[in-house]
């Protein structure tokens, strides 16, 4: 009984190891060799053979090269232009939009969760760790002292978006990216004591 219960064990300390290393591994192994294969059929008909990693490094070139052009006074009419051609569009507008403001939010000038907070989501003192996102709401019928604050969920990719009143609200002392991987772990990953 004792063998059984030491093999089941060490089985399943061996999966704690191997499954976050093995997911890991593949993720990346799959993403470079997806962003590899773009540019493999131009390789083999210009250079007549392949270089691992030259497809991805020529899509890094491209990406920054057009991030230059469009923080450029001459390519950002060319940018307005073709939002503006996109804004038209009903219901392509909306996934646009959706899919920019959500990037806008994690890179560029405008970043958003960039400050985690305490919740306290009732009289008993429960709470929940999320990001506000906006401290006023101008804009809409939402009265003084409420501000907007987004409670990702663990294990995933989703969340909640609340008003919640500003005394509801506490600042954690840690870094934004630290804050979200406790959260998306379920609270299993260990944060550090000092603020990044």
């Amino acid at each position: 009984m004792k063998f059984w219960r030491a093999l089941i064990k060490y089985f399943m300390q061996g999966l704690l190891y191997l499954v976050p290393i093995s997911v890991t591994l593949w993720v990346i192994i799959y993403a470079f060799n997806y962003l590899d294969s773009l540019v493999k059929p131009y390789e083999l008909q210009y250079l007549g053979f392949q270089i691992p990693g030259l497809g991805l490094v020529i899509l890094a070139l491209l990406i920054v090269f057009i991030g230059f052009l469009g923080s450029s006074i001459i390519f950002k009419p060319l940018i307005s232009f073709i939002e503006s051609v996109i804004n038209r569009a009903p219901l392509i507008k909306d996934i646009y939009s959706a899919i920019k403001d959500l990037l806008g939010a994690f890179v560029g000038s405008k970043k958003k969760f960039n400050t985690p907070v305490l919740v306290t989501m009732n009289e008993t003192g429960l709470k929940r760790i999320g990001f506000v996102t906006r401290e006023k709401m101008d804009n809409m019928n939402i009265p003084e002292g409420y501000m907007v604050v987004y409670l990702p969920y663990s294990y995933g990719v989703m969340g909640t978006v609340i008003i919640v009143k500003e005394e509801m609200v506490e600042n954690i002392n840690q870094s934004s990216t630290d804050v979200m991987k406790f959260i998306v772990s379920g609270g299993v990953t260990e944060v550090d004591q000092d603020k990044n």
